[in-house]
């Protein structure tokens, strides 16, 4: 089934729930401020993190105030980036409590540091719903992904590709982490731990601040000059937009063939380079429905409901580092390599063949194959 066609699906089903639950409460321990109304409209703020993944502006924002749109007709959407500023994100919360949203949809920059735009939003009874990280505090909802999973899967696909490569067993592998400031960068990395540790031998790691591709390229370059480029047989990049630094570094060290290297994200940058055989693999985590969820469980949270969840996407629980056990979704993320482009992000709409097969990648087989 199509990412399309799953939003579809999930918005109907959300909107069952809405119609079908009115007047339960979304567990703000009673201080939920009065029920907005779906007739009326009301205004949802959405909290983003940063700009340098390409994914938040160009697929999370426009896919979430879609699937609002579909749910509330009437409702608006009240956008912020926060360009991995915590104190921007602080102000920017602040200003959209100030001003009267419903409900507050957060990415947030540091998971720590936003528990105190969630107790702020509490004091105001108004419910908060972590999207994408699990914001500290004791929000009401989360929708994310198996992060864990998402580190399983690279790590997986790392061996993999350095097993065709004829390079397992040989050589070390770098590790480049996301941000110590998100806690999901800490699951893809233990994630990544299990499925590595003992099958390779990891020659350095390093956490990347701000998930810096300029940062991971210096890493990279320091990792070059501990462990040799002649001796890296494998390198786990967390995201697609570090990967473009590592892989900088590669070439500038004189290295011509690139060594299996990870990414996440699915970035047409990423996909290209899949293809001209710079990256072995993204991870493709279908944003769609993620942000079509976020928008379910915002519209129920401001309304006075209960998300119930889908049976596509059905409802479980996660403990945030407090203690407080939080209702989540929970999405499986997809391990895209040459070999399954075509079935993953063009199948399903996030990319077109035209999109990834410009000028310079039309000797690539896939685009030669799609006749460009």
């Amino acid at each position: 089934m199509s990412n399309r066609n799953i939003v579809r699906r999930v918005a109907v089903g959300a909107a069952a729930v809405l119609l079908a639950t009115v007047g339960c409460t979304t567990g703000t321990e009673g201080e939920q401020q009065a029920a907005a109304s779906i007739d009326e409209g009301f205004t949802i703020g959405l909290l983003l993190p940063e700009s340098k993944t390409a994914r938040y502006e160009k697929f999370d924002r426009p896919y979430f105030e879609e699937a609002v749109a579909e749910l509330c007709p009437k409702c608006e959407v009240s956008y912020q980036n926060a360009d991995q500023d915590v104190s921007k994100q602080q102000a920017q919360a602040e200003a959209m409590l100030t001003e009267g949203v419903s409900v507050l949809v957060l990415d947030a920059v540091d998971a720590k540091a936003a528990g105190s735009i969630v107790q702020q939003a509490k004091e105001q009874g108004v419910p908060v719903i972590a999207y994408d990280r699990l914001a500290e505090g004791g929000v009401d909802y989360y929708v994310s992904f198996d992060n864990k999973t998402v580190g399983r899967v690279q790590g997986t696909a790392l061996i993999e590709g350095m097993e065709k490569a004829g390079t397992a067993g040989e050589g070390q592998v770098i590790m480049i982490n996301g941000s110590p400031t998100d806690p999901n960068a800490a699951d893809f990395k233990a994630g990544a731990h299990e499925i590595l540790d003992g099958q390779v031998e990891i020659g350095a790691e390093y956490d990347t601040p701000d998930w810096s591709p300029d940062k991971a390229q210096q890493q990279m370059e320091q990792a070059i000059t501990a462990v040799g480029a002649d001796n890296i047989s494998g390198v786990y990049s967390a995201n697609d937009g570090m990967a473009a630094g590592i892989i900088a570094a590669l070439k500038a060290a004189g290295v011509d063939e690139m060594p299996p290297i990870t990414g996440q994200d699915a970035e047409l940058a990423g996909i290209q380079r899949i293809i001209s055989g710079d990256q072995y693999m993204t991870v493709y985590k279908a944003i769609r429905p993620e942000a079509e969820v976020a928008a379910a469980m915002a519209v129920a949270a401001a309304t006075g409901e209960k998300y119930e969840g889908s049976q596509e996407h059905p409802l479980t629980e996660v403990t945030d580092e407090a203690g407080n056990t939080i209702p989540a979704v929970l999405l499986e993320p997809i391990a895209v390599t040459a070999d399954n482009i075509e079935d993953t992000v063009i199948s399903d709409g996030f990319y077109t063949i035209e999109e990834i097969c410009t000028d310079q990648y039309a000797d690539t087989e896939l685009c030669k194959g799609a006749g460009s």
